[in-house]
């Protein structure tokens, strides 16, 4: 029963592959039409039997409209030909950096009797593909071989095989956060329907009908390039539209024809490790929500302040353990964790994990190529340090700045003299003592301007204004709203430039990075909010001994006598929502805060 699913499917995608290949015939008959036409004419006058001055103008008329239209059909075919597809951004992993994996996948192949993919590759998501690059253009120039002395040391090396070795044609791509967080036996399972396309894909009707798919695409996206003079985009316009209508002819096919790959694949893969492939597709769902929460709540973060996590599949594997931790439905899920895990396949699964991970902050959030001064790599053990620490106190600097630029004054008679405690810029010295009132003398006059969480409170404080809220909160959320934009619009020429990491990186254009945007941007609330909460934590930490932590699945996070402070947040939403400081006065006087203190600022 499964052989006949394998042949039906394969059946269904080879005449698809057909269809398609019968759309780029009656193309080229349409463009070879008024050529045909000419021959005929230019025969007859060569005979003797279409003569005549009628005549004699259309063969003029009719060679002219065809020479026109085989030079535009040549240049669309020419453009089709050599055009580079979109190809995914991946970190090549070479046979000699994972021989364990390659042995393993050529098994599976082995035993699902099909081709062997040509190469390795791992993508910073939870999703593992095929990918042709069979397409002429992704033929790349000879490498050339690594120089240890060479910026970028071994990670910019990663994936470097024999300095003489072509791209491979067909492209195994793995989700990096599977190997780390999968046993062997379960990675096999998850992979085996994947590799089982290479069947219905080694065969020629299929390859051409996807190498012509592709080209039309890439052509699409050559038309549509920016910045041509007024003749140029004349001419990629009637490009674009030859290449469009082509695609909108071949879309139905392609797509039925990739599902019948899919298909023969699913029905192929029947036979291998069924039973374990349940439950590794649990372990795909886990992983993905355990991914999705260390991206955007604990490396998001990180990326905003210059440094990128540089063990980011190794925190998968700590974020899923907490999750299978907290969430009684994943009790068992720990229990796999004394099997051999897929990591163990590679060489060198820190290297690839650093790979990943720089990846990842590309195309997630648009960084650098390579680290610099002001792109560094950070490692777990100190990221509440040099990530949280130093977002927190980035926030309170910006808060106060802003006050600053409202003209807001603290007018508790809480704040402290400037002279003692202040540095330029609003930042205090944390080696100064620290004076009491009868220290501070009777002439000592409080700076209304001091970084302290009384100024925040004091202006923040009061009944929300009918229908409009809380006046003074929205104003203070516009100016951090613009203050940031400010900064972000300064960041990109503030960061190193760089080409990319490793090869491959010929085969795509970041030129409109990041790719895939975690979260929208956040509203001037959720943004006072977030402020005034790192002003919270900063008064937490410099006196009452608070220290910043890293929950996995949570992110920063303060730790008040070890424990985290989880309850936070709703007293914050009551101060810069609503205007009443009193849950979070009543929390700052149980925790040992003293908000009149000024705060270290960066």
């Amino acid at each position: 029963m499964t052989g006949m699913g394998v042949e039906a499917g394969a059946h269904a995608a080879r005449s698809r592959a057909l269809a398609v290949l019968r759309i780029r015939g009656r193309a080229l008959a349409v463009a070879l039409l008024p050529a045909a036409a000419a021959v005929i004419l230019l025969a007859g006058g060569s005979t003797g039997h279409l003569v005549g001055p009628g005549w004699d103008a259309a063969r003029w008329a009719v060679s002219g409209v065809a020479l026109l239209v085989l030079l535009a059909a040549a240049g669309v075919a020419l453009v089709v030909a050599r055009a580079r597809p979109a190809v995914s951004p991946t970190v090549p992993v070479s046979e000699d950096s994972a021989p364990d994996l390659y042995r393993m996948v050529r098994d599976l192949a082995d035993r699902l009797d099909v081709p062997a993919p040509s190469a390795i590759a791992l993508t910073p998501d939870c999703d593992s593909w095929l990918e042709d690059r069979t397409h002429p253009p992704h033929g790349p120039p000879a490498r050339t071989p690594h120089d240890p002395q060479a910026p970028g040391g071994d990670l910019a090396s990663l994936g470097r095989g024999h300095p003489h070795r072509r791209t491979a044609a067909t492209v195994l791509v793995i989700g990096s956060p599977f190997l780390w967080w999968m046993r062997v036996g379960e990675l096999r399972a998850v992979l085996a329907p994947v590799v089982a396309g290479t069947g219905p894909s080694a065969h020629p009707d299929i390859a051409a009908a996807r190498r012509f798919v592709r080209g039309l695409d890439a052509t699409v996206a050559v038309a549509s390039a920016p910045g041509r003079r007024a003749l140029t985009r004349t001419v990629c316009a009637g490009l674009g539209w030859v290449a469009r209508l082509l695609l909108r002819s071949c879309r139905e096919h392609a797509a039925q024809m990739e599902r019948g790959v899919a298909a023969a694949a699913a029905e192929r893969a029947q036979a291998v490790d069924y039973g374990l492939r349940i439950v590794a597709q649990e372990q795909v769902g886990l992983a993905y929500a355990g991914w999705d929460r260390l991206l955007t709540r604990v490396a998001l973060p990180a990326w905003r302040m210059g440094r990128w996590p540089a063990r980011l599949d190794a925190g998968v594997v700590a974020a899923l353990t907490e999750l299978s931790r907290r969430d009684r439905l994943a009790e068992g899920f720990a229990s796999r964790l004394g099997e051999r895990p897929a990591c163990d396949l590679l060489e060198e699964p820190g290297l690839v994990d650093e790979a990943a991970s720089l990846l990842a902050a590309r195309l997630f959030h648009g960084g650098p190529a390579e680290a610099g001064p002001d792109w560094a790599p950070v490692d777990w053990d100190d990221y509440p340090e040099e990530v949280v620490d130093r977002k927190w106190r980035s926030d309170a600097a910006r808060l106060h700045r802003v006050l600053d630029t409202l003209g807001i004054r603290d007018t508790t008679g809480h704040g402290t003299d400037s002279g003692t405690h202040g540095t330029p810029g609003g930042k205090s010295d944390p080696t100064a003592p620290d004076p009491t009132p009868d220290a501070a003398g009777p002439d000592t006059a409080p700076d209304p301007a001091a970084p302290t969480l009384a100024r925040v409170l004091a202006h923040l404080s009061g009944p929300p204004a009918p229908h409009a809220g809380n006046a003074r909160a929205a104003a203070l959320a516009e100016g951090l709203s613009a203050e940031l934009a400010r900064e972000e619009a300064a960041a990109p020429a503030a960061r190193p430039g760089g080409g990319d990491v490793g090869p491959g990186s010929e085969l795509w254009d970041d030129g409109a990075l990041p790719l895939f945007p975690l979260q929208p941007p956040r509203t001037p609330r959720e943004i006072l909010a977030d402020h005034v909460t790192a002003m919270v934590c900063c008064a937490a930490m410099d006196t009452a001994g608070a220290t910043p932590g890293l929950d996995w699945l949570d992110g920063p996070t303060l730790l008040l006598d070890g424990e985290r402070a989880a309850d936070l947040t709703p007293r914050v939403l009551s101060l810069t929502e609503d205007g009443d400081p009193s849950p979070l006065r009543e929390w700052l006087t149980a925790s040992g805060i003293r908000p009149e203190k000024p705060v270290r600022l960066v």
